[in-house]
């Protein structure tokens, strides 16, 4: 029994960073309706940042966080300024091959800046270790556990009771109506990547401890976070932390009862059933739209 909720924990944990990379997606879909291929990116250049700043320039933990985040919130604004915007009149299928070659190049950038080598970051500390009987939850893994619901709640409230996310929302359905209302749907559009980016950063910088810090990570990254927000409901950021948490759970349950080599199969299996299944997610709400 002690074995089985020691796994169930480390799902959660790892689900929890699963959930963070859907929040990505789920904010600049909610915004644009395009699926941004470079946000597993965000998150390993939130690692390899903090790595760099801390192990190797000496700086003390949170600053070295604060910088990493607005780094990769800089990052993201470059993409929608830089890439997306000049692209804008294409069609949405050129403006997703535009995130795929933007995280391909972030990668080759971060591994020529940062080298190609595993980086170890120290825990953030602070909490204690929690043991419950047999069964731990490490101080980390409590670090992202909070982040991930400080930061999901301050998205729901502002997607559902603030102007600037019903504004961002109207952008993404009807661009050229909301402008004539005076929203700017380019404006929506970059804060939507500077949030994505922020909080990219924020969970590559989390996870860091956990898993090191590695120039190939955010491609494994993007994959699963890309899972869980369809697997919950793309575009909604309560069916994002759902589906990181099921994904989460279901590859520490096969991994610990099964083979570890099964893991990432499983948890690719499962969104598949879901989309024959449930095509709107877990939590989404399926859409008719008169023709």
């Amino acid at each position: 029994m002690d074995m089985f909720l020691q796994v169930v924990v480390s799902g959660i944990v790892v689900g929890c960073v699963y959930g963070m990379a859907a929040l990505g997606f789920t904010i600049v879909y909610n915004a644009t309706k395009i699926i941004n291929f470079a946000n597993g990116e965000f998150m390993m250049l939130g690692g390899v940042l903090l790595a760099g700043l801390v192990a190797a320039a000496r700086v003390p933990m949170p600053v070295g966080i604060l910088a990493a985040v607005a780094g990769c919130a800089l990052v993201g604004w470059v993409l929608q300024r830089g890439v997306l915007d000049v692209a804008r009149n294409s069609d949405p299928l050129t403006l997703v091959m535009l995130t795929i070659g933007s995280a391909l190049a972030l990668r080759g950038l971060a591994a020529l800046a940062f080298g190609r080598d595993v980086s170890f970051v120290p825990e953030f500390g602070v909490l204690p270790l929690v043991l419950l009987g047999n069964v731990y939850i490490p101080s980390q893994g409590l670090w992202i556990i909070m982040v991930l619901v400080v930061v999901s709640a301050a998205l729901w409230y502002v997607f559902s009771r603030t102007m600037l996310g019903k504004a961002m929302r109207a952008a993404s359905q009807e661009p050229r109506a909301a402008a004539l209302c005076g929203i700017e749907p380019r404006r929506t559009a970059a804060l939507s990547m500077i949030m994505a980016g922020s909080i990219g950063g924020l969970a590559g910088a989390m996870l860091a401890p956990m898993s090191a810090a590695f120039y190939e990570n955010g491609i494994f990254l993007g994959l699963k976070g890309f899972a869980a927000a369809v697997a919950g409901g793309l575009g909604n950021p309560l069916g994002a932390v759902v589906g990181g948490l099921l994904i989460g759970l279901v590859e520490s349950l096969t991994s610990g009862f099964v083979a570890s080599g099964f893991k990432d199969a499983v948890s690719f299996v499962l969104l598949i059933l879901v989309l024959i299944l449930r095509p709107q997610g877990l939590v989404g709400k399926a859409v008719v739209r008169r023709v």
